[in-house]
């Protein structure tokens, strides 16, 4: 009896050392982690890095991330230039912007794309239902919230209103935070809007009716986005870059295999519905870059004046 009451008390001091030393491990693992802080619109777009960091993507690879939330991707491309950000979210055009006018910025990896359904695509043009706008052709003359100016949503909108044979040097773009859109078509503040989910399916849900599907107009499959950061970064912590690329590509994956995953985790950086939640449509996250996409969005964004001047594909693209 007393050798066996021993030998539970050598195991129970065994036990207690072993968890104390893992407990050890863990708090040296965690300040050991590098610490980023990369800049995020709000939208589904985003939903894979929100997973991955939830599923311990990046923490397995030593990152500790902290995801700040932007009204759009050209306020996160000057993030990352004044070293606020290690690492950002954009749509293409602010990125094709950017390095066109010099900025030393470079994609790591692909962020969302179009799924290329026309009227059930996760990005597209509104109008409130009773509007007498029934096609991309009538916003000719037309007020038409965007999220920001000179953007993506200009360029895409616009060659809706050239395929439906209107005219799209006279449109009239407003700019506001994706959520307050709903609002302004309900209120006639603005005659339509672009928006992506979920405020697409909120539009929807409130009466809201589709009258183009601008990223299907624009190119097939479209890249809309991509995580990107410094030239400087790449330098000074090229691990760190491929640390944060393999956690992105790993979170493609799964945010493409769990779409029920995608749905829930909106919830919980956006303000929605279970309604809205149900309704969203889904983007596509494939793993490869649509070069060919991203080329046509920059011949309609010169087209535009957008650029100030042609933007090199090759020193933006991985």
């Amino acid at each position: 009896m007393r050798r066996i009451v021993a030998a539970a008390v050598v195991l129970t001091l065994f036990a207690g050392t072993a968890a104390c030393t893992d407990g050890k491990d863990k708090a040296r693992a965690a300040a050991a982690a590098t610490k980023i802080n990369v800049g995020v619109i709000p939208i589904i777009d985003v939903a894979p890095i929100y997973l991955g960091k939830a599923k311990g993507f990046f923490s397995s690879r030593g990152i500790d991330l902290t995801l700040s939330p932007e009204q759009g991707g050209a306020a996160i491309v000057g993030g990352v230039l004044e070293g606020k950000y290690q690492f950002g979210f954009s749509n293409v055009t602010s990125l094709l912007a950017a390095q066109s006018g010099g900025a030393p910025l470079k994609a790591v990896a692909a962020g969302v794309a179009s799924n290329g359904r026309a009227g059930r695509d996760f990005s597209a043009i509104v109008v409130p239902d009773a509007s007498k706008i029934r096609s991309a052709r009538d916003l000719a003359g037309k007020s038409i919230a965007v999220n920001t100016l000179k953007n993506l949503g200009d360029t895409t909108v616009r060659q809706s209103v050239r395929r439906a044979g209107g005219k799209a040097d006279n449109l009239r773009f407003v700019a506001m935070p994706f959520p307050e859109m709903p609002g302004a078509l309900q209120s006639r503040a603005v005659d339509a809007a672009w928006v992506v989910e979920p405020t697409l399916s909120a539009v929807l849900t409130q009466g809201g009716r589709i009258v183009a599907s601008n990223f299907v107009d624009t190119a097939a499959d479209l890249t809309v986005a991509l995580y990107f950061t410094s030239q400087g970064t790449i330098t000074a912590k090229p691990k760190l870059v491929t640390d944060f690329t393999e956690a992105i590509r790993e979170s493609l994956r799964y945010a493409a295999a769990h779409p029920e995953e995608v749905r829930d985790v909106v919830g919980t950086y956006t303000q929605i519905t279970d309604t809205v939640r149900i309704a969203m449509i889904l983007p596509s996250w494939p793993e490869d870059i649509n070069r060919q996409s991203i080329e046509r969005v920059a011949l309609l964004g010169q087209r535009d004046g957008i650029f100030k001047q042609r933007p090199v594909l090759d020193q933006l693209l991985p």
